[in-house]
C-alpha cells in the first residue's frame, strides 16, 4: 500500500493537516491575560489637525502671525521643504472655539460636539509621534511599524498571533469611505512575508461586500461545493508534493469564499437594524458612508472578526483646493464625529465595549506654523499629533501627554508609533517582543527593536 495513498485516504495527508492548521493562529498565542478581544481602528487618513481638534493652545492664539523662533526649526524635517521654507514661517492660531468637557474638563473643539459628549469614556493622547513626514511612508509606519514597503500590517500581525474567532468571515476586514482610498492602498493592510491568509480583506459598504461573491446563473450551491472540493483535492495533492505554504493559503481562501457566500450577504443586510440605530450614527439606509461603515464595524465584531479598520479621507488640510481648514475640515468632522461617538455608545449598550479596543487617529499631526497656499493651512508634523482610545482595557477619562505652549513638541509622555503598537498588542494578550516571524535571516516583529508598554493608558 503506497504511503501517500494511505495518508490521503485516511484524511491525514499534509494537505489535510494544513487545512486543520488553517483554523489556528501560527504565532505564539497569548502571553498575558487579554483585556480586549477585538480592535476597531478608525484611521483618519491625511493627518487630522490636533490644533483644531484636541490640543488647545492659548499662547499660539496670542502669538498668531508672529515668526517662528529658529530654535524650533533647527534640524527638523517637514513635507514640501522647498515651498514650506520660501518665506519666514509664521505661527497660526486656530479660529476654533474650545471648551472643557466631561468630569475631568478635557479640552475639545467645537468641531467635535459628539466626541465631546463621550469625553469621560476616552483617553486622549496629545503627544503622538512618528518618524516620517510624508503620507505613504507615514501610513505604512502607523500600519506596519516601518516606513518601508514589505512589512506586515498590524491587523495581519494580530490575526497571525492569536487568530480570529470567526470561521465564516475574514479575521481582518477593511472598510473605506471618503473621496478616495488611503495613499499606499493595499500596502496598508498587507500580510507581506506572513502567510497570505492574514492580510486584510476590503469590504464594500453596499451591494455584495466582495465582487463576484454570488454564483453565476445556473450554478447552485451543490455544484459550487463540488467545484471547491475538486479544486481543494488538487491543491492538497500539490501541497503534499511541495509543502508550499501559499498553497495552504489558497485552500483556505477557497473555503472561506464558499462560507462567505452565506455569511457576507447576511452581514451587509441591515434591514434588521432599527431606525433609531441609523439615527444614532447619522447614517442613511442604502447610502455608503463612514457612518454606515461604523455600523458594519460593530456587526463584524459581533460576528467574531478580530480586527476591523476603517479609513476615511481626506484630512490633509494644507490650504489647497478641497484642503482648507475651514469648510473642508468642517466637512471631515461632520462626516465622522457623530458616527465615531455613536460607535462607542452602541458598543457599550450592547456589552461589547469592554472587549473591543477602539482607536481614532491619523498618520501624523499638523504644524503650529501656517502653510500659505490658496488659503493658509498646516503642514505635516511628526513631532506631535492627537489620537484617542476607548474600551478594551483602556483607562477611561484621562488626558495623556502634554505638548509645549505652541503645540510643537511633547514635554511629557511622548507616545511613539512603536509604543502604541506595543500597548495595542498587550491589550490583546500579546507580548510585542515575543510575537516574531523569521524572514531573510532574522526575526521580525511589529515593533521591530523598539516599543514600550504605556502602562499609564491601562485600566
Amino acid at each position: 500500500m503506497a504511503r501517500r495513498w494511505f495518508l490521503g485516504q485516511c484524511g491525514l495527508s499534509l494537505g489535510g493537516m494544513a487545512l486543520h492548521s488553517l483554523e489556528q493562529p501560527l504565532g505564539t498565542g497569548l502571553h498575558v491575560r487579554p483585556r480586549a478581544k477585538n480592535v476597531i481602528f478608525l484611521f483618519m487618513a491625511g493627518g487630522p489637525s490636533q490644533l483644531e481638534l484636541f490640543d488647545y493652545k492659548p499662547k499660539l492664539q496670542q502669538l498668531h502671525g508672529q515668526a517662528v523662533p529658529e530654535s524650533f526649526l533647527r534640524g527638523k524635517r517637514f513635507a514640501f521643504m522647498d515651498s514650506f521654507f520660501k518665506g519666514r514661517l509664521k505661527l497660526l492660531g486656530t479660529t476654533r472655539r474650545f471648551a472643557r468637557h466631561g468630569e475631568r474638563g478635557t479640552w475639545i473643539s467645537e468641531l467635535l460636539p459628539h466626541t465631546a459628549r463621550i469625553a469621560d469614556k476616552l483617553t486622549i493622547v496629545r503627544t503622538f509621534a512618528t518618524d516620517v513626514p510624508n503620507h505613504v511612508p507615514a501610513k505604512l509606519m502607523l500600519n506596519t511599524g516601518s516606513p518601508r514597503f514589505g512589512r506586515p500590517s498590524m491587523g495581519a500581525w494580530v490575526t497571525y498571533g492569536i487568530g480570529s474567532p470567526s470561521r465564516d468571515l475574514p479575521g481582518f476586514v477593511v472598510l473605506q469611505s471618503g473621496p478616495r482610498g488611503p495613499r499606499g492602498g493595499s500596502l496598508n493592510w498587507a500580510s507581506a512575508f506572513l502567510p497570505g491568509r492574514f492580510q486584510g480583506v476590503p469590504f464594500r459598504a453596499s451591494g455584495d461586500p466582495i465582487l463576484n461573491l454570488r454564483n453565476p446563473r445556473g450554478i447552485d450551491s451543490e455544484a459550487q461545493r463540488a467545484a471547491v472540493d475538486a479544486i481543494g483535492a488538487l491543491n492538497r495533492q500539490r501541497f503534499d508534493l511541495t509543502g508550499d505554504g501559499e498553497i495552504a493559503t489558497r485552500i483556505a481562501a477557497y473555503e472561506m469564499a464558499f462560507r462567505m457566500q452565506q455569511s457576507a450577504p447576511e452581514l451587509i443586510d441591515m434591514r434588521g437594524e432599527s431606525d433609531s440605530t441609523f439615527a444614532l450614527y447619522g447614517a442613511e439606509r442604502d447610502r455608503p458612508s463612514f457612518a454606515t461603515n461604523c455600523i458594519l464595524a460593530r456587526r463584524l465584531v459581533e460576528r467574531g472578526v478580530r480586527f476591523v479598520q476603517l479609513y476615511h479621507t481626506n484630512w490633509d488640510h494644507h490650504g489647497g483646493p478641497r484642503e482648507n481648514l475651514t469648510t473642508d475640515l468642517e466637512r471631515c468632522c461632520r462626516e465622522t464625529d457623530r458616527a465615531a461617538a455613536a460607535l462607542v455608545v452602541d458598543l457599550e449598550r450592547r456589552g461589547l465595549l469592554e472587549d473591543t479596543l477602539v482607536v481614532w487617529g491619523g498618520e501624523f499631526g499638523r504644524t503650529p506654523m501656517g502653510e500659505p497656499r490658496e488659503s493658509v493651512g498646516r503642514n505635516h508634523h511628526t513631532e506631535s499629533g492627537a489620537l484617542w482610545l476607548c474600551g478594551g482595557g483602556i483607562r477611561p477619562g484621562i488626558d495623556y501627554g502634554q505638548t509645549d505652549e505652541l503645540g510643537f513638541a511633547p514635554v511629557a509622555e511622548r507616545v511613539h508609533v512603536h509604543d502604541l503598537h506595543a500597548t495595542l498588542l498587550h491589550l490583546l494578550g500579546i507580548d510585542h517582543k515575543r510575537l516574531t516571524f523569521p524572514f531573510q535571516g532574522r526575526d521580525f516583529r511589529l515593533t521591530d527593536v523598539h516599543g514600550r508598554l504605556l502602562r499609564g493608558l491601562l485600566a
